[in-house]
């Protein structure tokens, strides 16, 4: 409870942040009880009727105070006035605070309601303490329209001059223009001054309202007042403050009339809220402070306490841990979050490091995954895979080309997507080149062939010039280039092809000519003479003679030639 709300103790910063100073006499209450001193502290234009009753230092005091600097805000003089503080205490104690609209013909209706709840004279009509005031008002605030806002004493009114009423005090001159560049803190509110002392019950020197020390009866009232209580002083914790800031702030808002405040609350300070600073985030005072890697758990405690709304999203970072704050927009601390258009406040919050997982049939060739390794962990979200360097080594007689051979992490493995994965990816069978094995020997030819991991097709064929048991042919030329596990078909000579002649003798010579030539032979015929005409036409004589092994070709591939003789008859 702070006990001496007044104008020259509420001040306004350029960022319309509300500050109350001077807890002098709430320290000396603390310090020095009304049994203690049988004085009574406050200032006397802005003292709650228990107070000067009774010394009781309650919330609703402070509201009371609130009310009255409220009533003044908007008149231009407060509700009572009088040649000395003790007339002017028991003013406050035994007189209701008129209405404001007595004197602000027009105001909206429920904000003089709501200024008599906080001035009426008894405790228990105002509002339990700021919290439930400052509720109160934010309420009445989303009602309002702008005329209300930008409310002015009508014209001629004479609330700005003494009217000389005895209630009434002097005007205060009006609020000068808020400078949007001036960094100072300001005063809030330009009523004359009030100093705050503790004095005799008479006019200070400098000041036309003063601060009271009253002397007190036994009973706690004012001396010479006729009046009785026996209230006590009932304490409230400082956090109460927090909260009257809070309600001044507001009330300052709703109070202050013309354009200057108008202009504070639709375009000014009183517009926007600032982004908090988190408690964890150190920042430069001579540069921009972005907000980024706070916890912000933490920090949403902060906006929650600003009334600040805001929407989250989350997101996967390399950087900010796992429930730390990515990015807020607005971006930095002090930035201006708009009020008026109802701004959110969007933070990205971060879920830590993308996981992702390795595939499982990742190095079996025949499925989808192992058939292109490396596009089904990138698709699996890792982005940091790498191929090995071709050697000799990623060659493959089994597992096809493309496929993998070996990675550096499991199949299965749940890993950072981040993490650097090198695959081993065959290049298949390795390319050969066919070696020339025309005329080596079988199992010369098998040797070369299985170094170059080859496999061969074996046959046989008759050669003229190659001898038995070397390669005649291969199906791939010498110098071709061939695969590992390619088919090489090789032909072995079995030597010239031979076949046993046939005896033709006493054969009519035309016949045995056909059946030689069929045979592949070439035929020569020769005539001899013979007297038995039954001989004539037959084969006398053969060359080779028949039952002989003879070769069908000679080396140039030409036909042999077999030598008939055939009889020929004189008669």
């Amino acid at each position: 409870v702070h006990r001496d709300i007044k104008p020259e103790n509420i001040l306004l910063n350029d960022r319309g942040h509300v500050q109350i100073t001077d807890f002098g006499l709430a320290k000396a209450v603390s310090q020095a009880t009304l049994s203690s001193t049988g004085m009574l502290l406050g200032t006397a234009s802005y003292l709650a009727p228990e107070m000067i009753e009774s010394n009781r230092a309650i919330p609703q005091g402070d509201l009371y105070s609130v009310g009255i600097m409220a009533w003044e805000m908007l008149t231009g003089k407060v509700p009572f006035n009088a040649d000395n503080p003790v007339t002017l205490v028991f003013k406050h104690v035994h007189e209701d605070v008129p209405d404001v609209s007595t004197v602000c013909s027009g105001i909206n209706a429920d904000v003089a309601a709501f200024i008599a709840r906080l001035t009426a004279r008894a405790p228990e009509q105002r509002p339990q303490d700021a919290s439930v005031a400052l509720e109160e008002l934010q309420r009445l605030q989303t009602g309002l329209t702008i005329d209300d806002w930008q409310y002015r004493l009508p014209a001629g009114t004479d609330a700005a001059a003494d009217s000389g009423e005895p209630g009434m005090a002097p005007p205060a001159p009006p609020a000068p223009p808020m400078d949007q560049t001036d960094d100072r803190t300001r005063p809030f509110g330009q009523s004359t001054p009030n100093a705050t002392s503790i004095m005799p019950a008479e006019q200070s020197r400098n000041d036309s309202e003063t601060t009271a020390r009253l002397p007190l009866d036994e009973h706690g009232s004012p001396a010479g007042s006729g009046e009785k209580t026996d209230g006590r002083q009932r304490g409230r914790k400082s956090k109460h403050t927090l909260v009257i800031i809070a309600c001044i702030a507001a009330a300052a808002l709703v109070c202050a009339g013309g354009g200057g405040y108008a202009w504070w609350y639709f375009q000014g300070p009183g517009s926007y809220w600032t982004m908090p600073q988190p408690e964890d985030l150190s920042c430069e005072s001579s540069q921009s402070c972005v907000i980024t890697d706070a916890d912000w758990n933490s920090y949403k405690e902060l906006l929650d306490f600003s009334n600040i709304e805001y929407e989250t999203s989350e997101a996967y970072s390399d950087t900010v841990e796992s429930g730390d704050i990515i990015s807020t927009n607005p971006a930095d601390v002090g930035a201006h979050v708009s009020k008026r258009h109802h701004q959110k406040v969007k933070v990205v919050v971060s879920k830590g490091i993308r996981q992702a997982t390795v595939p499982a049939d990742i190095l079996d060739a025949s499925s989808t995954d192992g058939k292109d390794p490396v596009t089904a962990l990138k698709n699996a979200g890792f982005d940091n895979v790498k191929e090995a360097e071709a050697s000799d080594d990623t060659y493959s007689m089994d597992v096809p080309q493309g496929a993998a051979l070996a990675l550096n992490v499991d199949p299965g493995a749940v890993l950072p997507h981040n993490t650097k994965i090198i695959v081993t990816v065959s290049q298949g069978p390795k390319p050969v080149v066919m070696p020339d094995v025309v005329g080596k020997t079988k199992d010369e030819t098998q040797q070369a062939l299985d170094e170059l991991k080859l496999n061969i097709s074996w046959s046989e064929g008759f050669d003229d010039k190659i001898a038995q048991g070397q390669v005649i042919s291969t199906s791939v030329k010498s110098g071709s280039e061939l695969h590992w596990g390619d088919t090489v078909q090789v032909v072995v000579s079995k030597g010239p092809e031979t076949v046993t002649l046939p005896n033709y003798v006493g054969q009519k010579a035309s016949d045995a000519k056909t059946a030689l030539e069929k045979l592949g032979f070439s035929v020569k015929i020769s005539s001899q003479l013979t007297l038995d005409s039954s001989q004539d036409k037959k084969v006398a004589s053969q060359d080779p003679t028949g039952g002989t092994q003879v070769r069908l070709r000679q080396e140039d591939g030409t036909p042999n030639t077999i030598t008939l003789k055939m009889y020929s008859s004189l008669f």
